[in-house]
Parts: C-alpha cells; structure tokens; sequence
C-alpha cells in the first residue's frame, strides 16, 4: 500500500474517560480501538463526506482487520491525539495507519485496520474505493485520495 499524498496526517484528540481505565489506572485494551474509531469517524467528516448521503448510494465503510501495537501505558491524561493516514492500493481495500500518543506527545499505540466500501445492495466490496470515496468527498485529501 501506498499513500496518494504525502501531506500530513489527520489529527484529532479523544478524551480518556474514567470508564476507559482499569483498577490500575491504564487505559483498557478495547478503548485504543474506540478512539482509533472515532478518530477515523472524524476524519471522514472533516473530509466532507456525508455518511447518510454515503447509505442512500447503498455504500457503507467496513473494517476488515485491525492490529494494535501497545508501546507504552496511557493513563488518565485527559486526552490522547490519535493520526489518521490513510493508503490506497490498486485493490478493494486500503489501509488506516494511526498513532496514538499521550499528551506529553509519546507514542502510547499504533493501531491499523484494513477497510473496504461495501456495496449495501450487493453485500461486495466495490471494485474503486477510491473513485467512490472521491465522489462523497469536499476534501479528499483528507483521506489520502
């Protein structure tokens, strides 16, 4: 996989949550994944996309995998940043590469996921994800496209 573009990466920044912690005070394993998700939620929308818009053309985003890689604990800092950098191939899917980092800016995690546009109708990846995310999309390259 490759990135279309070499401009930076999304940002945004998720609050840790008392809920997210466990006794010991680190953020829980499954939180990581509900930030990186929420991160890429973001992204898709400061992109310009309309997810209804998206579901009236029968097209839906999935996840198809995911990897996380722990680096250090996080703990009730108040936010985490997490990056969004998506990368296209010539295939049905892409990649998200995301990093996660605590507020003194150290990396904490990376998490990525392998992710398709399915066709809602046929229940199939699309053949172009990029052609059809380009066409829901005011700001591209967000998305790497």
């Amino acid at each position: 996989m490759i990135a279309s573009t070499e401009r930076e990466p999304f940002h945004a920044t998720v609050a840790v949550r008392v809920d997210d912690l466990d006794t010991n005070g680190h953020v829980r394993g499954p939180a990581y994944l509900l930030y990186a998700d929420q991160a890429r939620w973001e992204c898709v929308q400061a992109a310009g996309v309309d997810l209804a818009a998206l579901r009236a053309h029968d097209l839906g985003p999935v996840n198809l995998e995911t990897t996380v890689r722990f680096h250090r604990e996080l703990t009730s800092s108040g936010a985490v940043e997490v990056s969004c950098r998506f990368l296209w191939g010539k295939g049905r899917t892409s990649r998200v590469v995301q990093e996660l980092r605590a507020g003194d800016g150290g990396l904490v995690a990376e998490v990525e996921s392998v992710s398709g546009l399915l066709d809602l109708t046929r229940r199939r990846l699309v053949a172009d994800p990029p052609r059809r995310w380009r066409e829901h999309a005011t700001r591209p390259w967000l998305l790497g496209l």
